[in-house]
Formats: structure tokens, sequence, C-alpha cells
């Protein structure tokens, strides 16, 4: 018999599909939240869960099991009344990643890990395997465009997003190592969430950590191309399949970014087979190599079924999905941090070479309001026409040296960027900057103060299909 479990933050991307997971092993799930917005609201509400808002004591059901408590800043014991109330239960309270290990542990685990990259390559693996007919168990922190992002299965394939970002607020250790890897797949290592991990050695040593849980019959799926993932992947001393655009056991060549991606899939140097996908951009090349060298190392699949797979794979959203059905392609990259803007500026420079892009961008991570990060401004919008900048993210600004908005837009301008405000209130600042040749990105891994949706409707209302 299944348990109750109220989960407190549970509009989060983990969380979320935590729940979907509990919820498919047979518990009685519950939940709350300030908010719920994006594609978590649209996950849970097909699951049949209504997340309870705002946070108050009174949402805890009296005959609760357990807790799920997310990490949220607003999930702080002292500050908040409902998180307090259930440590006063003097029931059992797990972090997210407690529970995925849990829900796990019996399975042969692929962590998917890194610094960017992590969403699309789990999806994808994920999408691959069960298209393939093999019935793996996944879990995405992010939304399948054409799927739920996460499900139970039952191969003993287990496909995990892993986060470095601490487990809770009273676990400091990242999530993936309550994740039991028996293989790992590592896109990158390059410095990011600044305000756990201040320099990039104690960025790096989570990712040993992670490694290290690797046993001797499993295997470090890494990119070549990335030095820093190569480097510890190699002084790890695990077995490595290697992979990369350029560089790696398998690697990609001929590409063609014509309105969709293509190129061919090679290993050591000789031809696999052409592949074709609906994704966009240079990394994702990457990220499909990366699947490919995985299932194909392993004689998962033959390269035949690998190619249907990936043709027919919708992508993530919020990871360059349109979002407006429109005259003037609008597309939402998940921008979070620098490396992951860059990816989607370029990307869209790539497929639409002969259009002025427009940036609208929000800095909602730490990595990006934090003023050590300063520099990344500096050529984080190269390739762009014209750039609308939201004002910083205040939650947590407290806790690191953050910055001013008027201190973005002048050194985005310094670089030589058409910067200007966005302001959530005057969306049509936007609309009539917009020119009949251009495409747009929204770059957030927020909502733009709440107006993100009112900014696509009224983009689709301006400018028709």
């Amino acid at each position: 018999m299944g348990k109750r479990i109220h989960m407190i933050g549970m509009c989060g991307l983990g969380m979320s599909s935590v729940a979907l997971l509990l919820k498919e092993e047979g518990n009685t799930v519950t939940g709350s939240d300030a908010e719920c917005y994006g594609p978590p609201q649209e996950t849970l509400a097909v699951a049949g869960l209504t997340p309870l808002l705002p946070y108050s004591p009174s949402n805890i059901p009296a005959d609760v099991d357990e807790f799920i408590i997310g990490r949220n800043a607003k999930l702080v014991r002292t500050e908040n009344a409902e998180v307090e109330a259930a440590y006063q239960t003097g029931k059992p309270i797990y972090s997210f990643p407690e529970v995925l290990g849990r829900l796990t542990k019996n399975r042969r685990n692929v962590v998917v890990a890194g610094s960017y990259g992590k969403s699309t390559t789990t999806a994808l693996l994920a999408h691959i395997l069960r298209h393939a007919g093999l019935d793996a168990g996944y879990f995405v922190g992010a939304e399948p465009v054409a799927d739920t992002p996460a499900k139970i299965g039952t191969h003993e394939l287990f496909v995990l997003e892993g986060d470095e970002y601490p487990s809770g607020h009273d676990d400091a250790r990242p999530k993936f190592l309550h994740l039991h890897p028996t293989d790992v797949l590592l896109s990158s290592a390059v410095h990011d969430h600044v305000n756990v991990y201040p320099t990039h050695e104690s960025y790096l040593e989570a990712f040993r950590q992670l490694l290290a849980l690797v046993p001797d019959n499993g295997t470090v799926t890494v990119c070549a191309d990335q030095p820093d993932a190569l480097t510890l992947a190699q002084a790890s001393g695990k077995n490595l399949v290697t992979y990369g655009v350029t560089n790696g056991m398998y690697a990609a060549r001929d590409m063609s970014f014509d309105g969709r991606i293509s190129f061919t899939l090679i290993k050591e140097g000789e031809p696999v087979i052409a592949l074709t996908s609906e994704l966009l951009g240079k990394h994702n090349v990457e990220n499909i190599v990366a699947v490919s060298a995985y299932v194909l190392s392993r004689n998962l699949m033959a390269p035949e079924a690998l190619a249907a797979a990936v043709a027919d794979f919708k992508g993530v959203r919020r990871r360059l999905d349109k979002v407006a059905n429109s005259s003037i392609p609008m597309h939402e990259g998940f921008g979070s941090s620098y490396e992951k803007a860059r990816a989607a500026i370029e990307a869209l420079k790539l497929h639409f070479p002969n259009h002025r892009l427009v940036v609208v961008f929000e800095p909602h991570t730490f990595g990006w309001r934090n003023r050590a990060n300063l520099p990344w401004y500096d050529n984080a919008f190269a390739g762009a026409g014209l750039a609308f900048i939201a004002a910083p993210e205040t939650q947590g600004a407290t806790t690191h040296d953050q910055l001013s908005h008027e201190e973005i837009l002048e050194r985005a301008k310094a670089a030589g960027v058409d910067a200007r405000p966005y302001d959530a209130n005057n969306r049509a600042s936007v609309l009539d900057a917009i020119e009949p040749n251009d495409v747009v990105l929204v770059l957030t891994s927020g909502d733009l103060h709440g107006s993100l949706p009112s900014l696509v409707r009224d983009f689709e209302e301006r400018f028709p299909a």
C-alpha cells in the first residue's frame, strides 16, 4: 500500500517530475507552493495533481506519512510556516534527490551530468531507448515537448538528469550523489553556481565525487571537446567512451543547419549513419552524438533504430522550442548560464543567418546576477542586433554580491550591443522595435517577472501567423 506524501515546493521542475514518479508508484501525493507557472503547472495538471497555493500549515494532510521539501529560498524553516509545521509533526522529511535515489536504487542508473545540455540529453536518451522498445525509466528536470518528464518504466535502465546543486537546506551534498550511478554521461564541467561553488576547483570536486561512484562494470561517456570534463573523466580511472562534435571516438561530420540539423555520425573516423533532427544548433549536434555514443557503445540498438528515434524527437520546452504562433519566429531558450545563452544565440544565428536577432533576456540566476561574472556581458549577446534586458531577480539578492540593472545595461552597451531595458508593464516597447526580418529569442530561467505569457500573447496578436 502506498504512502501519503506531501511535497512543499511542488511546482519546481525537479519536484513536479518526482511527483509523477511517486504517484505512478502508487502513493497519494499532495503538495503546495507559493505560485505555479510554466511547464510544471501543465505537468501536474495532466497527472491530476493540484498544488495548494500559497504555503500554509493548513495544507498538510492530517494523515501524512512523509514530506519532501524543495530547496528554493522560500523554503527555509525559520521563514516558512508550512515547512516549520512539517518538522513539528516528527514525520520523515526528505529532499527530492533522496527520493529519486530510493525509487531507483535497484536499477542500472544512467546519470546525465554537466554544466549544460543535461535536460535535452536526458530526454533524448530516454526517448531513444523507449522508441527502440526498451521501457526505460527516466527523470528529466524539464518538460519534453511530446512526453511527460518522468516515468518509472520496467527495463533495468533508468535515465536521470543529475544536478550538482545542493540537495536541500539541510543537505549540502550535490543532488547527483544520491542517484546510485552505474553509468555517467558527462557533457561539461564549466564553472557554474558561484553562490555554492566560489571557485572552479570546488565545482570540479562535486563531479569527482560523482565519477567515484561509478562501479567497475559501469562507464563514463564524456565529451572530448570539453577539456575540464575530459580531464576529470580520465583521472577517474573508469571505463571511458569519448564523444564530441570534432573530437572523441564518436563525432560528427558534414553538418548542415538548413532548417534542421543533419550530419553524419562517425566512429573512429569511419561513417556510422546519417542523422537528422528537428533540434536547432551545433550544441544539439553535440547532445545527439553524446546519446549515440552511449547507446551504440553498449550495443543497445542498431544504428538504423537510433536514426529513426533521433528524427522523431521533438525536443524539450524552453530549449529553443518555438513559443509563439506568429509570422515572425519567437523561440525560447533556457538562459540560466553564460554557456547556455551563448549556445542558444549561436544556434539561432546558424539557422537564421540572414535575420536580425532580437534577444529578450532576464538575469534570473545567481550566476547572471553576481558581480564576479560581470565580464559575461562583454560578449553574452554577441550576434544579437538588439537586446532587451530585464531587471535582475531579487530573490536571494542579499546572499551574494548582486549586480544592479543599470550595471548590466551599461556593460552590455559598452560591448557594442544595442541594449535596452525590458519593462514587464510596457511590453509594447519590444513589439514596436520588431522589424519584418527579425527572429526573437527569449532567454530566461524565470518568467520575465511574470510577463512571459503576456509577451507571447501580445506578440501573436501583433504578428499573426
